[in-house]
């Protein structure tokens, strides 16, 4: 494990901002993102106005506020299972390079933030950020008790296409909740492709998980499942929301995405996961809103 930093070794503030984006994962933003921005197109469209710059900023604030809670209390909760797993012992936290109450307070101050964001956008949106800050947040005990635990991240995620669509328009609709059952199914699919990596550190430290109960092939069986659920949600939503025919080729090229990941990734070699997990989804993620917010632009 990495020395704590003395105080002769100080990062600068560049650094220190750093270390931070490392420790809530930024990059990851965009599994979540293209989502909730197909949500907020969805919502102008219902709107029936032009694009609303200072609400889009807003809703942008939330994304990265909810999610950097949301990583930071996981990071924070963790930290000691994180010391004794080899692949993350050197997280900012267990290495030393970020304080644990400082990733607390860190996560506080977001969490406080992005409330007082919400309260600008609108009534029903402020009054459902502390729903969506608890899911978001009691994800992180959810590996104490239940191996569902993928589907409770698959449902953190999934708030963001609804989340987005509900600062324009604040009534529930049936196709931004079909985008995020789609992300429900997907994250949680993933998620368990990415778990494959800690079978035995998982059992041995009684943390559960679909790869630990089920074993690597059960864990991939199940992947598969949810990612049928959720290429039928994509064919689901095409049907109802009769999109432009430009949204079926992100549709195509997205449910190849996830047949890919599924190819590259064998019980007895494991060595893709990290392509699969954050690669392949990441670039399925940013086309197939490309695509489908293409389309829905020229069918407006």
């Amino acid at each position: 494990m990495s020395a704590l930093i003395q105080p002769s070794e100080r990062p600068s503030l560049l650094q220190q901002i750093g270390h931070y984006l490392s420790l809530i994962k930024f990059s990851h933003t965009v599994f979540a993102l293209p989502f909730a921005l197909i949500g907020f197109v969805l919502g102008m469209l219902e709107r029936g106005h032009g694009w609303p710059w200072v609400i889009f900023l807003k809703m942008l604030l939330c994304m990265v506020l909810a999610r950097s809670a949301a990583m930071a209390f996981n990071r924070w909760l963790d930290r000691h299972y994180d010391a004794r797993n080899p692949r993350t012992a050197s997280r900012e936290i267990p290495a030393g390079i970020v304080k644990p109450g400082h990733a607390l307070l860190f996560t506080m101050v977001c969490c406080l933030l992005f409330m007082a964001v919400t309260a600008t956008i609108n009534r029903l949106v402020f009054f459902l950020s502390p729903v969506a800050l608890f899911v978001i947040l009691f994800y992180s005990y959810t590996k104490r008790f239940t191996s569902l635990c993928h589907l409770v991240l698959g449902l953190g995620l999934s708030l963001a296409p609804i989340g987005a669509f509900l600062c324009l328009h604040p009534v529930f609709s049936g196709l931004p909740l079909m985008f995020s059952g789609m992300v429900l199914t997907w994250v949680g699919g993933f998620d368990i492709i990415y778990a494959l990596q800690d079978v035995a550190f998982d059992r041995s430290q009684q943390l559960h998980s679909i790869p630990a109960r089920l074993g690597l092939k059960g864990a991939l069986i199940a992947s598969s499942l949810l990612h049928l659920i959720t290429a039928a949600l994509v064919l689901i939503a095409g049907f109802y929301g009769d999109f432009h025919f430009v949204y079926w080729l992100g549709a195509g090229i997205f449910t190849g995405l996830l047949l890919y990941q599924h190819l590259i990734v064998k019980t007895h070699d494991l060595s893709r996961v990290n392509m699969a997990f954050a690669n392949t989804n990441g670039l399925a993620s940013i086309l197939f809103a490309v695509f489908t917010i293409s389309a829905l632009l020229l069918s407006f």
